[in-house]
């Protein structure tokens, strides 16, 4: 069963959030952006690949524009997490510890653009090459509850809803 489709988002979008993050942009790095695959056929998670290298310092967050928005059904929710050799190896977490994507995030102003919070816990700097799975999505079902009665609609990006 599937119930979810990985794409690009536009060039424009990739561009303005690596120079709105990075102060950088190379026309090769959406180029050769690739989609979310899983490793095996019984992998849960889907890798996500680094689109340019990066070095993170100890204690440092860098937040990384993926290039890559998902469209899932409704009641589903794409959760992201640091594959764990990343966190064996560096102490690399998600600066949120869980990524919580949304369906409706989709439709957002920013295209639902994917940026990851990498932060660098370990006691020296790190390296993630471009094209290294770095981070991990496993789509997740969710329910609501009886008193549920939420009509609002998605407009912003990162950290938008309940502003």
């Amino acid at each position: 069963m599937t119930v979810a489709r990985f794409m690009k988002v536009s060039l424009a979008q990739f561009k303005k959030d690596c120079l709105d993050l990075l102060q950088k942009f190379d026309d090769s790095w959406y180029d050769e952006l690739r989609l979310p695959q899983r490793a095996s056929a019984g992998s849960a998670g889907y890798d996500f690949y680094c689109p340019f290298d990066v070095t993170i310092e100890k204690g440092e967050m860098v937040k990384i524009p993926l290039g890559i928005r998902v469209k899932m059904e409704k009641d589903y929710v794409l959760a992201l997490f640091p594959r764990s050799s990343m966190g064996f190896k560096y102490h690399m977490t998600l600066a949120n510890t869980v990524g919580i994507i949304d369906s409706d995030y989709f439709g957002a102003d920013n295209e639902g653009h994917l940026i990851a919070a990498i932060v660098n816990n370990g006691d020296k700097a790190f390296s993630i090459a471009k094209g290294e799975r770095f981070i991990q999505g496993i789509f997740l079902a969710y329910y609501l509850a009886e008193e549920d009665e939420v009509n609002d609609i998605r407009h912003g990006g990162l950290g938008s809803s309940g502003k």
